[in-house]
């Protein structure tokens, strides 16, 4: 398995999946209306995705693309499976709970947020993601070079458009939906 970064979290990681979340929450202390929702559906949609990801790559069954449900290996972005589906519904709905219980936001417009910004990061994990292929090993991964240290070659998507960049649009869709709802409900 080759889900992409290895080793301790850098700071664009960091950025990409509490940035949005942090900024939200400044907007929500400095001007209240729809900015608490979305702070909870950015924080919301990281949690859905983690919950997604580490659970759905637990499970036996072979993930598939969820542009073309064609199998991919397990890890590659994009992939998605019944359970690491079940799973992110659940991280949404754990962070759109601690949110209504602690009046921060509704619980309907976070557990939403989160979980189109969890779908959001999977459509473009299999679509703009960049997708490399190391020769050495035969196989698909995420990173250049590949953890064996060999050079990969470019299969799909923008090359400059990596896990970070989708990390942080899948917050940036959690933060706006959520927020858009409650600001029309």
């Amino acid at each position: 398995m080759d889900i992409g970064k290895h080793g301790a979290r850098d700071a664009w990681q960091v950025f990409a999946n509490g940035g949005v979340a942090a900024v939200c929450a400044i907007l929500a202390w400095r001007l209240g209306g729809a900015w608490p929702a979305a702070f909870a559906g950015a924080f919301a949609a990281a949690s859905a995705d983690t919950w997604g990801t580490e659970i759905g790559t637990l499970v036996r069954q072979a993930p598939r693309s969820i542009l073309t449900f064609k199998p991919l290996a397990t890890g590659l972005s994009g992939g998605v499976t019944i359970v690491g589906t079940l799973a992110e519904i659940a991280g949404a709905a754990v962070v759109a709970l601690v949110a209504a219980l602690f009046g921060i936001a509704a619980f309907v417009p976070v557990a939403i947020g989160g979980f189109a910004g969890a779908m959001s990061d999977s459509i473009l994990g299999a679509s703009l993601q960049s997708l490399r292929y190391c020769a050495a090993c035969k196989r698909d991964c995420e990173t250049d070079p590949h953890e064996c240290g060999t050079a990969t070659v470019a299969r799909r998507g923008l090359a400059w458009f990596g896990n970070d960049l989708v990390n942080l649009a899948a917050t940036l869709t959690g933060a706006l939906v959520a927020g858009a709802i409650a600001l029309y409900r």
